[in-house]
C-alpha cells in the first residue's frame, strides 16, 4: 500500500510541475520584474539599512525586527535546499540547471519584494488581537472575503508544505554518512537520530515566535560565514577548475543533455523546482514571517525580504554548485541529495575534514530550518482554526520529524514539491491581481524617501 501512495505522489508532483506551473512561477515573477521598473534593484544600499535597524521603532506593530524577520525567514530557506537541494538538481538536471536556479532567484528576488510588501500591507489579526500576515490574510483581506476558498487552499497545502520532511530526512541521513553506519543497524540508527532531533527541535518552538526569531538571529550569520568559507577554501585548492565551470554551465543550461537524457525543457523545471525548494520565492512561506515584522511601512518590508533569494540562491547555492562541479564527483556519482555533496567535499579537503566541516554546517543550516517552519504550518492551520488548535501543530511537526528520519527521500521530495506547488498558485495569482497596489505604495513610499518626509 505505502509503494502505491509512494507512486501516486510521485506522479502527482510531475504532473504538477508542469507547464502551466512553471509559466505562473516564472511567467509571473517576470512579469513582477519587469512591472516593478526595477526601481526595487536601485534601492538595495536602502534595503540593507532598513536590515541594520536604523528605521527601526519599539511601537511599531508586530513582533520580530526587520532583521529578526529576514533572519528567520533565511533561516527557513537556507537550508537543506541549499546543500541537498543543489545535489539533487545536478544528479536530476546536470550543471545547467544551475543557470535556471540563477534565472528563477532574479525574478524571486521581485517576486518577494511583492508578496512581502502585500504581508505587511494586508495584514490579519487572531483572536486575541495578535498580528499576522501571510497569502491567507493577503487574499482575504486584499482581495476579499469572497475569495476566502483561495486561501483556504493556500493554507490546507501549507500544513504539508511546512512540514520538515526533507530537512529531518536529509540531516539524518548525512549523521548515517559520516559515522558509517552499518546497513544492518541503518533503521535503528535513524530512529534514534530522529527522535534525538525531534527533542532539540521541541526545546526550541515551542517557546513561540519570539524565540524562534530570536535564535535565528543568531545562527544565520555564523552559517553563512562558516559555509562560505569552506567552499571559498575547495575553490581554492581546485581554482584550475573554476573557469571551466562556468562555461560548463551555461552550455549545459542550453542544451538539454541533463543526466538523465531529458530535455531542455526538464532541465529548465528542474532548476526551477530545486530554486523554488531553496528560496521559496511565490511559494507563500516567507510572506508569513515577513508579515510579523515590526514595521508601518510595507515597501521597507518587501525590499528586506527582496535580499532573501540574493542570499539564499545566489549566494549559498552558487556555492554548493561550485563545490560540487570543482570536485568533480558528479560526472560517476552514484547517488543522490546530501551524500553527493559529502563526497564532494571530502575528494577535495584534506584527511576526510570535509565530512566533518559539512557535518557541522548540515547540523546548523537543518536545524535553523526545522525552528523555523513550524512557525509556517502554525500560522496555516491557525487560520484554518485558531491559534488554540493551531499550537498543536507543533506535536504534528515533531512527529513528522521521527517519520521522516526513517523514509525513503524520493517519496519525502515528491510530498513536498506537490505542496509547494499547491501553494505557488494561490500565493502567486493573488500577488498578481494586487501588484498595481504594491506599485502604488512603493511611488508613495520612494518619494517619502526622497524628501525625508517619514513620520518621526
Amino acid at each position: 500500500m505505502f509503494l502505491s501512495i509512494q507512486d501516486l505522489v510521485a506522479q502527482f508532483s510531475s504532473w504538477v510541475w508542469g507547464i502551466p506551473l512553471l509559466i505562473l512561477l516564472i511567467g509571473g515573477g517576470l512579469y513582477l520584474f519587469i512591472y516593478s521598473g526595477l526601481v526595487p534593484f536601485r534601492y538595495i544600499g536602502h534595503a540593507v539599512a532598513i536590515l541594520r535597524g536604523k528605521y527601526d521603532k519599539a511601537d511599531s506593530p508586530g513582533d520580530l525586527s526587520h532583521y529578526e524577520a529576514l533572519s528567520s525567514a533565511i533561516a527557513a530557506t537556507v537550508g537543506m535546499g541549499n546543500i541537498s537541494g543543489v545535489a539533487i538538481a545536478i544528479a536530476t538536471g546536470g550543471p545547467g540547471a544551475i543557470f535556471w536556479m540563477w534565472v528563477s532567484a532574479f525574478v524571486g528576488m521581485a517576486t518577494k519584494f511583492f508578496t512581502c510588501s502585500l504581508s505587511v500591507m494586508y495584514r490579519g489579526k487572531d483572536e486575541n488581537g495578535n498580528v499576522k500576515g501571510g497569502p491567507m490574510y493577503v487574499i482575504t483581506e486584499g482581495l476579499g472575503k469572497q475569495w476566502k476558498p483561495l486561501a483556504v487552499f493556500f493554507a490546507s497545502a501549507g500544513l504539508i508544505g511546512t512540514l520538515p520532511a526533507f530537512q529531518a530526512n536529509q540531516l539524518t541521513q548525512t549523521l548515517i554518512d559520516v559515522f558509517q553506519v552499518q546497513k544492518e543497524n541503518d533503521f535503528v540508527a535513524k530512529l534514534l537520530l530522529g527522535i534525538t532531533i525531534a527533542i532539540i527541535v521541541a526545546l526550541v518552538i515551542f517557546g513561540g515566535i519570539k524565540r524562534i526569531g530570536s535564535v535565528a538571529g543568531k545562527l544565520v550569520p555564523l552559517m553563512v560565514v562558516v559555509y562560505l568559507v569552506t567552499v571559498g577554501t575547495i575553490l581554492i585548492l581546485r581554482i584550475e577548475n573554476v573557469p571551466g565551470i562556468f562555461s560548463l554551465i551555461f552550455e549545459d543550461a542550453f542544451s538539454g543533455k541533463s543526466v538523465l537524457g531529458g530535455t531542455l525543457g526538464v532541465l529548465i523545471i528542474t532548476g526551477v523546482k530545486r530554486a523554488a525548494f531553496s528560496n521559496e520565492a511565490g511559494l507563500g512561506t516567507a510572506p508569513m514571517m515577513h508579515g510579523t515584522a515590526k514595521t508601518k511601512e510595507p515597501i521597507r518590508e518587501g525590499l528586506v525580504a527582496m535580499l532573501g533569494p540574493a542570499i539564499d540562491t545566489l549566494l549559498v547555492c552558487s556555492l554548493t554548485a561550485l563545490a560540487i562541479l570543482a570536485s568533480g564527483v558528479w560526472k560517476d556519482f552514484q547517488g543522490n541529495g546530501i551524500s553527493m555533496t559529502l563526497a564532494a567535499f571530502d575528494a577535495v579537503l584534506p584527511y576526510n575534514s570535509g565530512s566533518v566541516i559539512l557535518t557541522i554546517c548540515v547540523l546548523i543550516f537543518a536545524f535553523s530550518t526545522l525552528f523555523t517552519y513550524s512557525f509556517y504550518g502554525f500560522s496555516c492551520l491557525s487560520f484554518l482554526t485558531n491559534t488554540k488548535i493551531g499550537k498543536n501543530y507543533n506535536y504534528i511537526y515533531i512527529l513528522t520529524i521521527v517519520i521522516a528520519s526513517i523514509i525513503k527521500l524520493d517519496f519525502v521530495i515528491n510530498l513536498i514539491d506537490s505542496a509547494y506547488a499547491l501553494m505557488a498558485i494561490p500565493t502567486v495569482l493573488s500577488t498578481l491581481i494586487l501588484a498595481p497596489k504594491v506599485k502604488k505604495e512603493a511611488t508613495k513610499y520612494f518619494h517619502k524617501l526622497k524628501t525625508n518626509s517619514f513620520e518621526s
